[in-house]
């Protein structure tokens, strides 16, 4: 079986399970993995996760994210996750000083 289709296969019934699997392409790092998948959190593991994982939106400064940014922070937020939505450097600093 085709990569392609075991990808595609894995990634419908991981949204069966409301788990969600995001493509990644990244131009100056070679062999990142395929997809980064999520599941769903316990409340108890939410702040321990916050400690060291977090999805950053960079926008230019006084710029706020678009409509469809907006729905799927929401949707990540709801999975429990923590989006931060950045316009400064000041910020993502803070960010990485609070992780450790």
């Amino acid at each position: 079986m085709l990569e392609k289709t075991i990808e595609k296969k894995g990634g419908d019934y991981a949204k069966t399970r409301d788990h969600i699997e995001y493509k990644f392409t990244s131009p100056n790092r070679m062999a990142v993995p395929d997809r980064l998948h999520l599941a769903p959190m316990p409340d108890f593991m939410v702040p321990i996760i916050a400690q060291y994982i977090r999805f950053i939106e960079y926008k230019a400064e006084g710029k706020k994210p678009t409509p469809p940014q907006i729905r799927e922070h929401a949707r990540l937020r709801a999975m429990g996750f923590t989006v931060e939505v950045v316009d400064s450097v000041e910020q993502s600093k803070a960010i990485t000083d609070d992780m450790g």
